[in-house]
């Protein structure tokens, strides 16, 4: 290989590396917010009874809006650089997300200063306001959801990669589609529900209805969302064929296939 071609695979790893990496761990920060899906959209919520007991609307994590970037970006990267590349990537990741997590609970114990908390101790309609709490209330989460939301995503990554060439082997270079829509479907089912079963059930206090409820509509969002970004997949399996060269491109799909390990 040339070193304009090494060259090209290293800027190509470190954009769709810097992409999943920002995307990653911008959801775990604002997933903290959740919103209602058809309140949004201008609808008044379903109120849907699942098991006799819990009434569940398409309420959903403000992480969950961009986490389908996330799954293109796996894709793509599995596609040219194999299990090796997102393995690579996914180790990174968690770990920055731990640190994250490690940094703003360390900042949150730190003591205000007098003035930030008077010139901001009223809401522009007069209202008091107290911007240490919500500060805290926002960027703090406990360590239960910390523990589920890091053990669902490496466990989702893996699951993905494993299933996403596995297809591979089957289709060649054909169907995209088939394998980015198929890892998904199976490595989200344990994305969704590992976070939810570990932060609110195993750490606190929601039933198993509650889970697999809340677990569906996550599901369900995920999905369907992976599959309507599908063209996005193909666009950009174009324009990094055409950065790298076809012949270049295709000898890297090749080389990541050629890992059989299981992880």
């Amino acid at each position: 290989m040339s070193k304009i071609d090494e060259s090209k695979k290293t800027n190509l790893f470190i954009i769709l590396g810097s992409i999943f990496l920002t995307n990653a761990i911008l959801a775990e920060i604002i997933g903290v917010k959740i919103f209602s899906g058809e309140k949004t959209l201008g609808y008044d919520p379903v109120n849907w009874s699942f098991f006799g007991e819990y009434v569940l609307d398409f309420n959903l994590t403000a992480g969950a809006v961009i986490w389908p970037i996330v799954f293109i970006t796996t894709d793509i990267i599995n596609e040219y650089f194999g299990k090796k590349g997102v393995r690579k990537i996914s180790f990174l990741t968690a770990a920055l997300i731990a640190y994250v997590f490690v940094i703003i609970s360390l900042v949150t114990v730190l003591v205000p200063a007098d003035f930030w908390i008077e010139v901001n101790s009223q809401t522009p309609t007069g209202e008091s306001f107290d911007i240490n709490y919500a500060f805290n209330t926002i960027f703090r989460q406990g360590l239960g959801i910390i523990i589920g939301s890091l053990t669902a995503f490496l466990l989702g990554q893996l699951v993905d990669v494993f299933v996403f060439h596995r297809l591979r082997a089957v289709t060649g270079a054909n169907m995209i589609w088939l394998r980015a829509t198929g890892s998904t479907l199976v490595s989200q089912f344990f994305d969704s529900f590992v976070v939810l079963g570990i932060a609110f059930y195993v750490f606190g206090n929601w039933s198993l209805s509650q889970i697999i409820a809340v677990g569906l509509i996550n599901y369900v969002y995920k999905f369907t969302v992976a599959i309507l970004l599908t063209p996005l997949l193909y666009l950009g399996h174009g324009l990094i064929d055409r950065y790298l060269g076809k012949e270049l491109a295709h000898k890297m799909a090749e080389d990541a296939t050629a890992d059989r390990s299981f992880f």
